[in-house]
């Protein structure tokens, strides 16, 4: 077992399982986990070896965050964002931004969803216009994960001067003129602090673009959509792996006393469980297929990469419909582990690209339709 394995496991079980409830009950943001990652080095789990970073790919951030969801969505939620940012900064940023990233000195996320344009992330209406100090940027963010503790922000705009959709651009969450909406209150992902930020009257150096004017759309296509799905997608299957163990724990330690049986002897009970795990178990073999795909280069990448968020999103919430119905009042009662589960898988199909888009993606590309 690697090392970054075993310090998620550990991270995981001692502190990530212990604060699950507290952090979904208080909708508190899970310091402690971050503190952890960072202090293990894992925050910087995709940066390469040369800027201090532990050098890992892909795949070994959707084990990092499908592990975390097994325990806490939000937690890992806030990880996934963490690595989409990185790596676009990994990819594009100065050397000084990367070393400091690897070596755990930042928080780094998306803001890309706007209200202007809602769930199409790929069209920011925000603006970025040359400025003699620099870049003026102006925006209404409208969900941004960790937006009170992330430091850094990898910011989406139209484009300065250049035709095409969007530029991307660094920019440090203590900027003058940033302000940060109140606490993030909402059914699931209780932890997560995606709360709305705006930019009003925003200078940036010229040297934060990331990329260059107007190849936003291209990056987000290329380095941010492949990633972040596949993290979201090892969301859905954590929250499921959890949920799947949450009711065989209770089923199994559950008697009717007067006939002195548990309610795993009730066909009826495996047979749900037996439905939770093959859906569990299909949207992980999808996903980690797209994995694969995805360090081949395979011809049908693309198609993996959108297949295994709507995949994973629709099977979270009916392996979660199903532990409620398995576990039934109990799984009403916090301490069983569904009920917040159960909420927090609802968010993978609204979290953009929703599952709708997705479809309609999946279905423009098997028709050989242009995808975007």
């Amino acid at each position: 077992m690697t090392d970054y394995l075993t310090n998620v496991e550990k991270i995981a079980t001692d502190i990530v399982a212990k604060n699950a409830i507290e952090v979904d009950q208080a909708g508190v943001f899970p310091q402690a986990a971050i503190n952890a990652l960072r202090d293990t080095g894992m925050l910087g789990l995709i940066s390469a070896k040369s800027v201090g970073g532990l050098g890992q790919g892909p795949r070994a951030a959707a084990l990092v965050v499908e592990r975390l969801a097994r325990e806490c969505a939000s937690t890992a939620m806030v990880t996934c964002m963490h690595y989409t940012a990185a790596i676009v900064i990994e990819k594009y940023g100065a050397e000084a931004v990367r070393k400091q990233l690897a070596q755990g000195g930042h928080l780094a996320t998306l803001a890309f969803s706007e209200a202007g344009s809602r769930s199409h992330f790929w069209a920011p209406v925000s603006t970025a216009a040359r400025d003699p100090n620099g870049i003026c940027i102006n925006a209404k963010k409208n969900w941004v994960t960790s937006a009170h503790h992330a430091t850094l922000y990898v910011w989406s705009s139209k484009p300065v001067a250049a035709e095409g959709a969007s530029t991307l651009w660094l920019v440090p969450s203590a900027s003058s003129g940033i302000s940060i909406a109140g606490r993030f209150d909402g059914l699931g992902l209780r932890g997560n602090d995606s709360t709305p930020v705006t930019a009003e009257n925003v200078l940036i150096p010229t040297h934060a673009m990331l990329g260059e004017d107007g190849q936003g759309l291209a990056i987000m296509l290329d380095t941010v959509l492949p990633l972040f799905n596949v993290l979201t997608a090892a969301t859905g299957i954590g929250l499921m792996e959890g949920a799947t163990a949450a009711a065989c724990n209770h089923v199994t330690g559950t008697r009717y006393d007067y006939l002195d049986s548990a309610l795993s002897e009730l066909p009826t009970i495996r047979a749900y469980l037996a439905r939770m795990r093959i859906t569990t178990d299909q949207a992980r073999c999808l996903w980690l297929d797209t994995l694969h795909a995805l360090e081949t280069n395979r011809e049908d990448v693309m198609l993996r990469v959108l297949e295994c968020k709507a995949a994973s999103g629709e099977s979270a919430t009916q392996v979660l419909d199903t532990a409620m119905r398995v576990c039934g009042g109990a799984a009403f009662r916090r301490e069983v582990g569904v009920e917040r589960r159960f909420r927090d898988a609802r968010a993978g199909t609204v979290m953009a690209p929703t599952t709708d888009q997705l479809y309609d993606f999946i279905g423009k590309a098997i028709c050989g339709l242009p995808v975007f």
